[in-house]
């Protein structure tokens, strides 16, 4: 994915500015953009290697993608909080399929309303973890820092963008 244009983006917390600890990309369709944690992101034309993913996770998974997510884990300090992927524009259960390429990483699942029902995953390199259903109603996940890691993990995040109308 050395041809990706990646991006450092900033997130704002208790009201002050830091960088994403990871760097991102967004791909797509035209007229898909994405918007989570208040930014708005215009999609950049396909890549010819994220073409030919789209197409062979589709046909795996059954369901079909108009976009995707990129981000770059430079090593075990990049991480990604706990979250939900609830955005409006990806309907009520969006079936989000995510791609791990590079070092293994763990994947932590919470519930939102029982704290105490946890899960973690290690994703090696190839790695295809689907999310569907109610997964984003109930459940938190993100990647927490390791020390450990020091190599570089891709994540691809397939979804499907639905039209908003303001």
């Amino acid at each position: 994915m050395t041809q990706a244009q990646w991006q450092q983006g900033e997130v704002k917390v208790f009201g002050k500015i830091y960088a994403e600890p990871r760097l991102s990309a967004w791909y797509g369709d035209p007229n898909t953009p994405y918007t989570y944690a208040g930014k708005r992101q215009e999609p950049l034309p396909w890549l010819p290697p994220l073409t030919q993913l789209r197409e062979r996770i589709t046909t795996a998974v059954g369901q079909s993608f108009n976009s995707v997510l990129l981000n770059l884990y430079r090593n075990g300090q990049d991480a990604m909080g706990m979250h939900s992927d609830n955005e409006k524009e990806l309907g009520n259960a969006p079936c989000i399929a995510s791609l791990s390429l590079g070092a293994t990483r763990r994947f932590v699942f919470q519930h939102k309303h029982q704290a105490t029902e946890k899960y973690a995953l290690d994703l090696p390199s190839g790695a295809l973890l689907i999310m569907t259903g109610q997964t984003q109603k109930l459940f938190k996940h993100g990647v927490p820092r390791q020390k450990r890691v020091n190599a570089p993990r891709i994540n691809l995040t397939f979804r499907y963008i639905h039209a908003i109308n303001s």
